[in-house]
């Protein structure tokens, strides 16, 4: 089935959706992008993954070409004009068409490029018996060099880190940042769950502020399950009771285990379970 694409101010059919290859998102990865998931039709959380994205652009001296509320009517537009119900959008935002050199001055106008399409990120068979994960070599970028807040289209990092790991015969990994602590997956962040209290990486260990990540902070905050945002080691996930990962294509996934060590009995926990439940009914109730 041909999407609909939004390309710069109006839709075009999926094989028309063409930018120049001297777009600097293209040349250089220099540009913005977030990734939004529709339920029944409804975008969620899409104020705040849409805050994330100028926060990104102005991170990055980026001017996006059209408001805030005026990229909201365009993400609800694409999920209605391609007939999304649940759906994957992808929102990108590039420097635009410059020279071979590095210099943006010399670009021309940003592109805003939205995609409305289907995803199933993991199959749903892991949903079920768990991921195993391993911790790869490739450490998360330090972030005196890129801040990892700003979700830009340079993704190199993550992608090495997914090779590893691919090549070990996992299809998600562990990154460990320049101090040697967890830091988050190659999409996705983790939490663990020991003694009855939900861990997770602070911001300050180099992970993206996840909008999943923060929706379901506030379950377990609702439930209320303890809550800490605390630097981590590779023993803390040794030892954790449960162990699962968050992100906007792959919701709350569990994760059973982690280099080739179970994680508490080496099935999903009743934590994870309950957790899973309440950010899918937060889904149906939330746009």
């Amino acid at each position: 089935m041909s999407r609909q694409i939004y390309l710069s101010g109006k839709f075009v059919p999926q094989e028309d959706a063409k930018i120049s290859v001297f777009d600097h998102g293209l040349l250089y990865g220099d540009g913005v992008f977030e990734g939004l998931r529709s339920y029944d039709g409804k975008v969620f959380r899409l104020h705040e993954h849409i805050v994330r994205l100028y926060e990104s652009a102005k991170a990055i001296w980026l001017t996006i070409p059209m408001s805030q509320d005026q990229m909201c009517d365009a993400v609800n537009e694409s999920v209605r004009i391609n007939k999304i119900d649940d759906g994957y959008i992808r929102l990108v935002v590039t420097r635009g068409a410059g020279t071979l050199g590095l210099d943006p001055n010399r670009c021309s106008h940003p592109q805003v490029i939205i995609i409305a399409d289907a995803i199933s990120l993991y199959p749903k068979e892991l949903y079920e018996k768990g991921l195993e994960i391993i911790t790869v070599s490739v450490q998360r970028m330090h972030p005196a060099a890129l801040n990892p807040r700003i979700k830009s289209l340079n993704y190199l990092n993550n992608i090495l880190a997914k090779i590893e790991g691919l090549q070990a015969g996992c299809i998600e990994a562990l990154m460990l940042n320049h101090k040697g602590e967890v830091a988050e997956c190659t999409g996705d962040n983790i939490f663990l769950v020991r003694r009855g209290a939900l861990w997770t990486p602070p911001l300050e260990a180099g992970i993206l502020e996840g909008i999943t990540r923060d929706a379901v902070i506030e379950c377990a905050q609702a439930a209320g399950i303890e809550v800490r945002e605390t630097p981590l080691t590779k023993h803390d996930v040794y030892i954790a009771d449960e162990c699962f990962l968050t992100g906007t294509a792959a919701e709350v996934i569990p994760v059973v285990k982690v280099d080739s060590r179970p994680i508490g009995p080496g099935q999903p926990g009743p934590v994870t379970r309950d957790l899973e439940q309440r950010f899918k009914r937060l889904t149906q109730t939330s746009s």
